[in-house]
This record gives C-alpha cells, sequence and structure tokens, in this order.
C-alpha cells in the first residue's frame, strides 16, 4: 500500500519526471497571486518546489506554513522562468487537488526564511520554526552526517562502541554536577556524568582495547559563544596499553579525516602529525593555552632586557610584546589604545617604531639606552617599518593581556588566515595549581591523570612544579578536544589525591571502583575526547554553538521552548525527600 500523503519528495523530483502525476507534502513557503492563476512554493526537508494552481480555488484559506499534500502534474517551466537557485528550479507541478494536513493557528511569530536575523529567545521559544529554516536544519543535517562518518571511521580503526551510565556517582572533574535525588534512598543523590571518566578507564581494567562512544556531557556551567550550558557531546575514545603519541596518532587521524570530508571546498587543513606546544610555550608565545595558529603573531618575553633600563612603568614586572612588521597608522594606534584601556583594563600601549635609518620612535624610546638598543633588535628581530607592541604587568595579567593584544591586531590588521583548520596539540600541563582561597592544591585539569615522573615526582617535587601527561588538541584557537594518558597505578593515585586533599579514605568512599579496579591488574591506558559540538561549529563557520545543536538552551540555561527548569509538585518532592528552603 502507497503512503497516502505523499509518493515522492521534493528532493527526488527533476526534468525526467515531466509528465508524471505525483503526490508530494510539505509546508507553504510562499504564495504569489498572479490574477487568473496562482503560484505557491512547497518546502520539505528535501527541497523547494513550484506549485502553479490555475484552478485558483485550490488556494482558498492557504496561509504560509500550513502543512499541506499535493497532486498533480510535473511541467516544465518556460525557460525565461526558470529559477537557478532551487535543485528544482527547471519544473514546476501543476496542483489538480490539495488536502491540508496541518493548519496554522494564528500569526506566526517570524518569516521562516529569515528567522536567523531575529532575536535568539524568540528563535528557541520556537525552535521547531526556527528549524524550517533551511540554514538551520542544513546545520542539524550536516551534524548529523558528522556523526554518522565518526562512528564509521571510529569502528574501521577498530574501536568498540560502548554506551556507558547517565546516571552516577559526583565526580570532581573541574565543575559543578547535575545531581539527580534518589526516590529509594533517603538523602541520597545521583550525579549526571561530567564524562565518562571513571566507566572507560573501568572498561580498560575489564580488558576492552579501543572503546569509544558519542557520549553526552553534563557541566553545570555558564555558557560561552563555544560552550553549551548543560549538556554536549563528545567523541569519548580510550586505548589500553597506549602512550601520548598512540593517541596523537588515533587522534589525528580521526580528526584530519573528519575535516578533510567536510570542511568547506579549498580549505587548508594541518597535515598529521599536528605541531606540538607545550604549555609553557604556548602561555608565553601565544598568551594563552588555546593558540590559533593561523595568526602569524607571536608574543617575545622582555622581561630580563627591560630589568637593565631606567623605565620605571616596566621595572620589576613581567614584559611581553608582539612584532606586528608593520607600520600602524596614528588611528590604529588609537585604537589599540583604546582596546587595550577600555577592554583590558591597562594603564597604557607602550609601543616602538623602526624608522627607515632603524633608529626607533616612540613614547618608550627615550628610556631606552643607545647601547642596549641593538639587543633589543635582536630579541624582537626588529626591522626598518616594524612596530613593536609592549605589555607590562605581573606575568598572569600580562600573558593574559598580550594574549588578548595578539589576537585583537591579528583581526584588526587582516593577519588571520582564511578558510584554514590549524591544529595542535598543546601538553605538559600542570598537574595541581594552588587554590588561594581554598587555600590548598587543587587538580588543574584531570584529576586521574598520570604525573610525569609517576610517585617519585609525587614525593620530591613541589606540586606546582609536577607536570601531567595531560593534553589539548586545538584548532582555530578553540579547545577542540582534551584527553590524558590515565594514571593506573594505586599507589600513584592515592599519593595524586593526597596532595590535593583527599586522604585514602576519601578517595576509597568517592572513587571506590577505580579504587578496587586498580587493585586487579590495571594495564597502562590513555585517551581523548574531542568535542563534537565544537567540531561542526567550527566546520559550519557559526560563531555561536547554539546553531549547530537541535534543541539548546539559551545563554542562562533555560530551556525556553519546554520551559526547563521549571517547578515540580509538591509530591514529587516529597517522593524524591526534598524540601525546598526558601
Amino acid at each position: 500500500m502507497g503512503n497516502i500523503f505523499r509518493d515522492r519528495n521534493v528532493g527526488e523530483l527533476g526534468e525526467k519526471d515531466v509528465g508524471s502525476e505525483v503526490r508530494v507534502a510539505g509546508w507553504i513557503e510562499n504564495i504569489r497571486d498572479h490574477g487568473g492563476v496562482s503560484f505557491i512554493d512547497l518546502r520539505d526537508m528535501y527541497g523547494t518546489l513550484q506549485v502553479v494552481m490555475r484552478d485558483t480555488s485550490l488556494l482558498d484559506g492557504l496561509v504560509k506554513e500550513d502543512c499541506i499534500s499535493i497532486s498533480g502534474m510535473i511541467e516544465r517551466r518556460d525557460e525565461e522562468t526558470y529559477n537557478d537557485k532551487i535543485a528544482t528550479g527547471t519544473i514546476e507541478l501543476e496542483a489538480h487537488s490539495v488536502d491540508v494536513l496541518g493548519k496554522v493557528y494564528g500569526q506566526l511569530p517570524f518569516e521562516i526564511m529569515t528567522s536567523k536575523e531575529i532575536r535568539e529567545d524568540v528563535r528557541l521559544k520556537y525552535r521547531f520554526l526556527d528549524l524550517r529554516n533551511k540554514k538551520v536544519k542544513d546545520n542539524i543535517i550536516f551534524r548529523s552526517k558528522v556523526i554518522s562518518f565518526l562512528r564509521q571511521k571510529m569502528t574501521d580503526m577498530g574501536y568498540l562502541e560502548i554506551q556507558t551510565p547517565i546516571l552516577t556517582s559526583s565526580s570532581p572533574e573541574g565543575a559543578r554536577d547535575y545531581i539527580v535525588p534518589s526516590r529509594k534512598f533517603k538523602g541520597k543523590f545521583y550525579a549526571l556524568p561530567q564524562a565518562p571518566q571513571q566507566f572507560k578507564q573501568l572498561l580498560m581494567v575489564s580488558g576492552f582495547d579501543k572503546y569509544f562512544q558519542i557520549a553526552p556531557c553534563f557541566r553545570d556551567e555558564d555558557a560561552r559563544a563555544d560552550r553549551s550550558p548543560g549538556e554536549f557531546y563528545q567523541l569519548d575514545f580510550e586505548m589500553a596499553f597506549a602512550t601520548q603519541e598512540d593517541v596523537f596518532r588515533a587522534g589525528e587521524e580521526v580528526l584530519t579525516a573528519a575535516f578533510e570530508k567536510f570542511a568547506p571546498e579549498g580549505a587548508e587543513i594541518t597535515s598529521a602529525p599536528y605541531p606540538v606546544i607545550s604549555y609553557k610555550q604556548s602561555m608565553l608565545e601565544f598568551g594563552c593555552d588555546k593558540p590559533d595558529l593561523r595568526n602569524p603573531l607571536r608574543i617575545i618575553d622582555c622581561s630580563e632586557f627591560f630589568s637593565k633600563c631606567t623605565f620605571k612603568a616596566f621595572i620589576g614586572k613581567t614584559v611581553r610584546a608582539i612584532n606586528v612588521h608593520t607600520k600602524l597608522s596614528k588611528g590604529q594606534h588609537e585604537k589599540m589604545l583604546k582596546f587595550a584601556q577600555d577592554d583590558l583594563g591597562m594603564f597604557g600601549l607602550g609601543y616602538l617604531e623602526v624608522l627607515d635609518d632603524n633608529t626607533f620612535k616612540g613614547p618608550i624610546d627615550k628610556f631606552i639606552p643607545d647601547e642596549f638598543k641593538d639587543e633589543l633588535r635582536t630579541i624582537a628581530g626588529l626591522e626598518a617599518g616594524d612596530t613593536i607592541f609592549f605589555i607590562a604587568d605581573s606575568e598572569a595579567r600580562a600573558c593574559e593581556c598580550a594574549g588578548a593584544i595578539r589576537n585583537e591586531l591579528g583581526r584588526r590588521l587582516d593577519l588571520i588566515e582564511k578558510n584554514a583548520f590549524r591544529f595542535c596539540y598543546v601538553n605538559d600541563f600542570p598537574m595541581y595549581e594552588y587554590d588561594k582561597e581554598e587555600r590548598k592544591y587543587i587538580f588543574t585539569h584531570n584529576p586521574f591523570s598520570m604525573p610525569q615522573g609517576g610517585l617519585e615526582a609525587l614525593n620530591t617535587k613541589k606540586p606546582e612544579d609536577i607536570l601531567a601527561y595531560q593534553y589539548d588538541i586545538v584548532c582555530n584557537g578553540i579547545e577542540l578536544s582534551s584527553g590524558a594518558v590515565r594514571n593506573h597505578d594505586l599507589e600513584i593515585m592515592k599519593k595524586a589525591f593526597d596532595i590535593a586533599g583527599y586522604p585514602e579514605e576519601e578517595l576509597e568512599r568517592r572513587f571506590g571502583a577505580l579504587y578496587n579496579a586498580f587493585k586487579f591488574g590495571a594495564p597502562p591506558h590513555a585517551g581523548m575526547a574531542p568535542g563534537v559540538d565544537r567540531m561542526i561549529m567550527i566546520m559550519r563557520g557559526e560563531e555561536n554553538i547554539r546553531e549547530v545543536i537541535a534543541f539548546p538552551m539559551n545563554g542562562n540555561a533555560q530551556d525556553l521552548l519546554c520551559g526547563a527548569p521549571g517547578d515540580v509538585t509538591e509530591q514529587q518532592l516529597r517522593e524524591v525527600h526534598i524540601k525546598v528552603r526558601q
């Protein structure tokens, strides 16, 4: 028995169907009344088709976005009316009958074709309409294709797809947990997993060699342009008997293949092996741990040099410099100064220009003794026509501001490489950092990472000097993936957590599964987890990650479509033993 609503979709139709009787179904995108004849544009998921209604009574009562089924004859359009903007632009359907399947009641909140131009809160409230917009829908279709490719690629690489639990226990992994009260166990709570961290390690202990999944992760953290609040997805994978370099090769293989297949035509993509930049080097040269390699500018450390000069504003401070290898206009200098002061809160932005005779000109020239100027030329690679900017502050602040100045100069001077995807690894992250508020050392990143130097390093080094086998993949200044060589040794685990303030009894209580598993022959293992949402956002050239998620929360972690978070009944609260305090 055939489908009573349609026997073809719009994407299947073409000139080969001229003279055929067909039935199609979809939504009315546009209506045009030309007197004795009317036209509608019918849209389904696969395309748009012009429908001509010579019997204008067929149009009675129809409005935009009505869902209808139409039967009729495919005709060839007159050549002067061809529409090269749609795949069916040389044909049209002469309607013989129209059935209304879903009626529009009231006024549409926005025009579908221009929905991306309206306020985001309205778009998200009526997301089911926003998703009818071809550009929005194409992002979701694209996402489906990418995820399908990733699954097949990982399978071809020998990885086994395994699902891990959604309800688990709370774990300190860098963000707040979403917690779920238990009905059966009064006062007890589940947590939604921030990542499948413990489970994938347990799979390695269980003897599985290579695991992956498209994993949902839940973190109660604030939104950013490249971060979705609440829920996000990552390509999670783990390997037994693996080193950092093994993970690097696997990550390069899957990401290079995905970007080569799905990146825009003509895009430049970093070839494997990707550059490897240490955390320390990245913070120095780029001012952050997410370097955008499309920007050719690099940050230079001039602290030691200026310790020998007489410029009081720089004495005793960390001094960073950026040579832009070009001369800036007065207006450009003024705009950069305004950015430094207004956006970054800097007191000023020092600079020097190198004149044609290789002498210097600028506000701080008089503070640099002549006998030191050749040394500065060598340190910064200065040549005639260059302009060099200086940032001086505490080490952390100078680093942060220099990174922001570098990025802003790259944008303002149009230095950012176009249609390019530049990957790198950042590794050798610190294992610990000191939390002044908590007055203790805390894990900088993943607490289950292997410290470089193992137990000896934990026993003999200052915590702030211990590096971890942790690494990120960065693409175009966006952290695309985090990973690590995991700790698989119980004694190392006990000492690592003890430094962070977790005595053994608390370690056993909070991480009992791994604590026990490491007693029974745990293999070395390592992995990473590229973010699927971010990957697709970068490929599609979207500025906001919510554009590639079917039903995203807004920036305030609210689901405007379904009204979450929302109220629950007193009975529901009683069942889970919760009383809400005012």
